[in-house]
């Protein structure tokens, strides 16, 4: 039979292997399908373990589950919301309260029902509604007491927010403050271009026309019978304001005698000013230098000794008046007037004072604990807690009577040079102010005077009444808003100005914007 080739297979057997192959090709792409459409289908929430999800799959497609997400959601807000609450309460330092206590209270017990919800399937509708009705009993009381405590714990934070402002305020206010003080003592130590510029003119004049002020400084006036006053001040215009508000309310004004000290700088200016405007009335004005006194030298004063040594804080101007008694040996009484003072009433009453023996006659400026001598004297200073009281009533320069028999008597510049050897190094008091050194000199010689002598504060405190500023003999623009500035008290300007003499020429050449 070799070489013939094959019989070729039949037709039915050929259907019968194509109908095969086709029929496992439709059962794959069937199997196929419904894998894909088993992997496809929604899968449970994450909270149900896969052995819970198909002891519970009857579930799947159940309303049941749908309450069960609505409750674990509600649960979870709330518990969100009361923890929210509780955070306040501790932030609002609420921790004592009972009402804290419930916040956390009703978050733990929203928190553990969450919990329940995340670990249990529910089977039956009986199991369901049990905890779906515990459920919304906690949502209410919830509900219920954020809706108590809302306005209170607004209130509270909005309490809270107010106190935080305030403080912030408080602490820019505290900062203004110091910023303003800072400028105002810098304004009160600086001298005016208007000042500045006077004060070149009078000089200017004074070289120009020699000849009429050769003789202007006369011989001191040292009758004791009239009233003398003592003005130390290199202010040209300052000085005249005095001199002019005392001579113009004087019942008598040939009777009073003004010593005008000044530094040697501003001698010329000050001479040629009295002699152009020179005052009315009779009175008198006696301007001299400090140069003149030949007394002041390192070997007898202490300031002027610290001063050669290079301190650049202290002025001899200002410390003039520790020597009134070996400036005016035949003199009896004198008073003191400050610079920055205006004289309202006849001040002939002070030479009828009666000081009952004591040195300086003074209007004393504390009251209840403040401006006691422990706000101007260092009482952490052995020496001075066992000389001084620290409750002891300060009193104030400006206008000031001194009886000089009794300052010789009790030997009180010799005190004074006592104290400013031991307070050399400022450990006693602040050696830039002139008043510790006069509260601790004249200690246990100071007389108060009636308060209508001398009214304080017109330079830095705008709530001084009317009647108290009518009533008064002196004002005392003492304080860094002189009147002269621009930083001026507006209310009490008018004070001062009216007794500037505008008619002076060299005023209106300076452009003082009186």
């Amino acid at each position: 039979m070799a070489g013939i080739r094959p019989a070729r297979p039949s037709a039915s057997f050929r259907s019968f292997f194509s109908y095969k192959v086709f029929a496992s090709a439709l059962f794959t792409l069937l199997f196929l399908a419904a894998l894909s459409a088993f992997l496809s289908s929604p899968s449970p929430p994450s909270r149900y373990s896969p052995t819970s999800a198909l002891r519970g799959r009857f579930l799947a497609s159940d309303p049941l589950r749908a309450r069960v997400d609505l409750i674990y959601r509600q649960a979870a807000d709330h518990s969100v919301l009361v923890t929210a609450y509780a955070a306040y309460a501790r932030r609002l330092k609420l921790d004592s309260s009972r009402q804290l206590r419930v916040f956390e209270g009703l978050t733990d017990s929203l928190s553990d029902l969450s919990l329940r919800l995340e670990g249990t399937v529910f089977d039956d509708e009986d199991a369901l509604r049990a905890i779906e009705k515990e459920a919304k009993d906690r949502v209410k009381f919830a509900r219920q007491l954020v809706a108590e405590s809302k306005e209170a714990f607004d209130t509270q934070i909005k309490i809270q927010k107010l106190r935080d402002t305030i403080f912030a305020v408080r602490e820019q206010l505290h900062r203004a403050k110091k910023l303003g003080a800072l400028a105002g003592s810098i304004a009160a130590g600086s001298t005016p271009k208007s000042l500045h510029c006077l004060a070149m003119r009078l000089m200017e004049e004074r070289i120009a026309h020699p000849e009429t002020y050769r003789h202007a400084a006369a011989a001191a006036l040292a009758d004791p019978e009239l009233y003398h006053y003592a003005i130390f001040s290199d202010n040209v215009i300052a000085v005249s304001v005095v001199v002019n508000s005392a001579i113009k309310n004087a019942r008598e004004p040939w009777k009073h005698v003004f010593h005008v000290l000044t530094d040697p700088m501003y001698l010329a200016a000050m001479q040629v000013w009295f002699v152009r405007r020179p005052p009315t009335g009779g009175a008198k004005v006696e301007v001299r230098s400090v140069a003149e006194f030949r007394f002041l030298n390192a070997s007898y004063s202490p300031v002027v000794r610290m001063l050669e040594g290079g301190r650049r804080d202290l002025s001899v101007l200002h410390y003039l008046r520790f020597y009134l008694p070996q400036m005016f040996p035949k003199l009896r009484r004198i008073v003191l007037l400050e610079d920055d003072v205006v004289v309202q009433k006849d001040l002939a009453g002070l030479w009828s004072v009666d000081l009952d023996g004591m040195v300086n006659g003074a209007v004393e400026t504390c009251f209840g604990g403040f401006k006691r001598y422990n706000r101007y004297l260092n009482f952490s200073n052995p020496l001075v807690q066992n000389r001084f009281s620290s409750r002891a009533c300060a009193w104030a320069y400006g206008v000031n009577v001194f009886d000089l028999d009794a300052w010789r008597r009790e030997k009180c510049t010799e005190q004074f040079h006592e104290y400013q050897i031991l307070n050399e190094d400022g450990t006693l008091w602040d050696q830039a102010s002139v008043l510790p050194a006069g509260l601790a000199t004249f200690y246990t010689t100071t007389k108060p005077l009636d308060k209508t002598w001398h009214v304080l504060g017109l330079g830095y405190n705008p709530s001084i009444s009317l009647d108290e500023i009518q009533n008064a003999a002196v004002v005392h623009f003492d304080g860094n808003m002189k009147p002269w500035l621009d930083v001026a008290l507006n209310q009490y300007k008018h004070l001062w100005t009216k007794y500037v003499d505008s008619e002076m020429d060299f005023l209106q050449l300076c452009n003082f914007g009186l």
